[in-house]
């Protein structure tokens, strides 16, 4: 039986991490054998999606359970519904909560939990610690997307041009809407990165209607997520899911505009 135990580091030394879509890596761990393997979490430096690639990492490691800080509900009903068991609320090292589980003490204390009084809070200083550390790596994680903001900014700046936005949206609110939408759903960054678009699509003349609907959609649909959500939730769900998202969303972006417009008005 293979456990999965989501780690700030590659070893059982390693911290629990308190987020199980962001975690570093997950340590997998064979009961019976002993054996651990350790692979890398390749959601761990994305904020969009970063749950569904970790259980799709857990699901193709064929674990039974999983022990992490924190689960998302939405990657907690993933991973249960592949029958595996989430155990959250732990802190400590990976080898701590690895030996716990196999006398147990997990099970109980996540009873203790639930059925202890109401009212009784006991700080976690070593939770604490890793709140930090993991808010830190957090900030520094941004630094990049900060930077490639300024820069995006510029590059945008100096590659396009009025003349090419104009003969792409031609000022219809209809057509722009539905071509703001397509250019939203297609690509794919951090949803910081819409509002920069956004906000230079504005200053060369673009109708608020194609910038409301790529801002709305570039963060809604995510076509690029696609694939990712075919093997965890299904190929009908994530088809039926992005297409009501599409069409939904577009006419929120055209019902925003005519609103703002009456109340701006």
């Amino acid at each position: 039986m293979k456990i999965a135990v989501s780690a700030d580091g590659a070893d059982l030394e390693a911290r629990v991490a308190q987020r199980f879509g962001l975690s570093e890596y997950l340590l997998i761990v064979d009961l019976g054998t002993g054996d651990l393997e350790t692979v890398p979490n390749p959601g761990a430096s994305q904020q969009r999606g970063a749950g569904v690639q970790a259980v799709l990492l857990a699901i193709s490691k064929d674990v039974k359970t999983v022990l992490t800080g924190w689960c998302s509900p939405t990657a907690r009903h993933q991973l249960t519904a592949n029958g595996i068991e989430v155990i959250s609320g732990l802190s400590g090292t990976a080898r701590e909560v690895v030996e716990k589980y196999k006398k147990g003490e997990l099970h109980k204390q996540v009873q203790a939990t639930v059925d202890g009084p109401a009212g009784r809070h006991r700080i976690d200083r070593d939770a604490i610690r890793q709140a930090a550390r993991s808010s830190a790596r957090q900030f520094a994680s941004l630094l990049p997307i900060l930077i490639g903001v300024v820069l995006l900014i510029g590059l945008f700046n100096a590659f396009v041009s009025r003349e090419f936005l104009a003969s792409i949206f031609s000022g219809g609110p209809l057509l722009d809407t539905l071509r703001g939408a397509c250019f939203g759903s297609i690509l794919a960054g951090n949803p910081i990165n819409s509002y920069v678009i956004g906000g230079e699509l504005l200053k060369h003349g673009v109708s608020l209607f194609a910038v409301t609907a790529l801002i709305i959609t570039w963060v809604t649909v995510g076509l690029v997520q696609l694939p990712a959500e075919i093997a965890a939730l299904g190929r009908k769900f994530a088809l039926v899911r992005t297409a009501i998202s599409f069409v939904m969303f577009t006419g929120v972006a055209a019902i925003t505009v005519f609103l703002f417009n009456l109340v701006a008005g």
